[in-house]
């Protein structure tokens, strides 16, 4: 069974960067699964920047849509990196998926992968409750998302201004 990691956070707390760094101590010649579609001037930018900072070491797989197949797919000796669920998220909401079911299949095929896998996702219950129903449903599914993930993963970590906290596999309090 391959290793798995979730690591989660606010925007721009460092969770790539330190994904990125644990990804490349699992193994050589990660894969980065890139959920991000550049739909705008400024996502483009931001995916630029991250590949720039992972440089030409990482295999880029495209897949915003199928995150199941794409974890099989990939499975040999190389770590994976998959940043990130919150995208991946937004992208079966609005293609109107069954995303809850899809993270449940995720989850469970987990413990049955080879190589490791990183999931980066963003922590966004944090602020206030949104105005609007659409922003409300994202907030909401993305806290089970994660949840659903990092009940499968071995280690999740919580990154706070750059610095990582890790929280599984602490002790949980019932």
């Amino acid at each position: 069974m391959g290793k798995s990691i979730l690591i989660t956070g606010g925007a721009r707390s460092g969770k790539s960067a330190l994904a990125e760094r644990l990804t490349l101590g699992l193994g050589p010649a990660p894969i980065y699964i890139a959920t991000a579609e550049a739909g705008d001037a400024e996502m483009a930018a931001r995916i630029a920047e991250h590949q720039a900072r992972r440089g030409a070491i990482w295999q880029t797989w495209e897949r915003p849509d199928d995150l199941l197949a794409a974890l099989r797919q990939s499975d040999g000796e190389a770590p994976r990196l998959v940043d990130c669920l919150t995208l991946w998220l937004s992208n079966r909401m609005f293609a109107g998926a069954d995303w809850a079911g899809e993270a449940a299949e995720i989850a469970r095929a987990l413990p049955g992968l080879n190589a490791p896998v990183v999931f980066v996702t963003n922590e966004v219950g944090g602020g206030i409750v949104p105005e609007n129903a659409l922003a409300r449903a994202f907030r909401d599914a993305a806290g089970r998302v994660n949840q659903i993930i990092a009940a499968a993963c071995d280690e999740v970590y919580l990154t706070v201004a750059g610095y990582p906290v890790k929280v599984k596999p602490n002790a949980i309090l019932p």
